[in-house]
């Protein structure tokens, strides 16, 4: 058995000692049910504890991981077939995989290990292919702090007792508990946290924002508690948003007006660039980025003060985007949305909102000032601004003029579009 452990509660977990290895496995198991035969066996696992003497169980897990799951792509594509693992036609209308996305652990192992089983069945005659995946992209892991007892045993956070001086105790055994790194969760380690705990608390939605928005997704991410509140108030803010504004819509297919205020025009800018930039955003896995362009969004739609008729009909517009954009992040929510909007569909069947190519170009830039290389102000001015325009406006900024003082302007130098650079002296 590759993997010597025991399992104890007493004692946790257990090596077994030299002078019992190697251990044996038995030869009378059954594979007539699903599962591993060994956790079925009726005396196999059964053991004392070589530590304490308590009955014990012996690891039944004699595979690693990475090796026992190397094939199960091949089987997702016939997965009911009871004659062999794949059939061969299926296989070659479905593999390779388009998408391979693991962790770093997964690229070197698990990756070795399912090539070398597709050219197995590729010489055995299951499959055409020789390379399992088409495109690979190593995704970063999820760390959290890590725990033990006095004796040396690792710590759920969840067993832990927190008093108001700070210090920690193990809430079965009263020991005291010291914090010891952050770390990859691992079960092992025990510094993992229940998913279902953390749905029922704030629900799926924030779970999946805030993994998604807290860094890149090919690197590391601390989880931590501060970080799902934040996103959790942000799921209820844009829920609330929308449901304030519901009695003041117009009907679901209201026509379009001929013509918008200049907010209500701002604000389907705004709309139009965010679904192109998300979109984009999330084929490049950007996905952090593309809950950065949400929240900026929501900002900007929330700050809308809708006047009329037209700019109701904006806000709709608005929203049925928002709804489209955020379901790859927060779908139920999305769905919730949708259907407060008056659809009858399921939002995850609509397609990716389309832009508007007129919609996509702005008419102003903004940029910044510089006064003696330092930045004093930002202007917004139109794209086709000549110097002279963007000259005024530079020195026109409160910030320019505390800058300059009493000294004398040398020069302005315009880079139309970039920036602005005032040289004093």
């Amino acid at each position: 058995c590759p993997i010597p452990i025991i399992y104890c509660d007493p004692c946790g977990t257990v090596p077994v000692p030299d002078a019992q290895l190697p251990v044996e496995l038995p030869e009378d198991v059954t594979f007539d049910a699903p599962g591993n035969p060994l956790d079925r066996h009726p005396s196999w696992k059964h053991v004392d504890c070589p530590s304490c003497g308590a009955k014990a169980v012996r690891e039944t897990d004699t595979f690693d991981t990475f090796f026992e799951s190397s094939w199960y792509f091949a089987r997702y594509c016939d997965a009911h077939n009871a004659d062999a693992p794949v059939s061969k036609e299926k296989a070659a209308y479905w593999l390779p995989v388009d998408q391979y996305i693991g962790g770093v652990e997964h690229a070197v192992l698990h990756l070795l290990y399912s090539r070398f089983f597709t050219r197995a069945m590729r010489d055995c005659g299951y499959l055409d292919v020789s390379e399992p995946f088409t495109g690979l992209y190593t995704q970063g892991m999820i760390n959290h702090l890590s725990y033990k007892d006095e004796k040396g045993q690792w710590v759920n956070p969840i067993d832990i007792i927190t008093e108001d001086d700070g210090a920690m105790t193990h809430a079965k055994s009263g020991q005291k508990v010291t914090a010891q790194r952050v770390e990859k969760m691992s079960k092992s380690k025990k510094n993992v946290v229940d998913p279902q705990d953390i749905f029922d608390t704030y629900g799926a939605d924030a779970s999946r924002l805030f993994v998604l928005s807290d860094s890149p997704p090919d690197r590391d991410l601390e989880w931590t508690e501060a970080g799902l509140e934040g996103s959790w108030r942000f799921v209820n803010r844009l829920h609330k948003m929308v449901v304030d504004q519901l009695d003041n819509l117009p009907a679901l297919g209201a026509s379009m007006p001929s013509a918008f205020s200049e907010d209500a025009m701002a604000v389907r800018k705004a709309v139009h660039q965010a679904a192109k930039f998300i979109g984009e955003d999330i084929e490049a896995f950007h996905m952090n980025k593309s809950v950065a362009r949400i929240r900026e969004l929501s900002n900007t739609i929330s700050a809308f003060k809708p006047q009329d008729e037209s700019d109701f009909w904006a806000l709709r517009e608005a929203f049925e985007y928002l709804a489209l954009i955020i379901n790859p992040m927060i779908p139920h929510l999305a769905e919730e949305i949708w259907a407060l909007l008056g659809h009858e569909t399921m939002v995850v069947e609509a397609a990716w909102p389309k832009s508007d190519a007129s919609l996509l170009v702005d008419d102003t830039v903004t940029i910044g000032v510089q006064v003696n290389g330092k930045v004093r102000a930002t202007i917004t001015l139109p794209k086709d601004a000549d110097k002279d325009e963007a000259e005024k406006l530079a020195l026109a900024e409160a910030g320019v003029q505390r800058a300059i003082g009493d000294k004398q302007v040398r020069k302005v130098i315009v880079v139309p579009g970039r920036i602005v650079n005032v040289v004093i002296g």
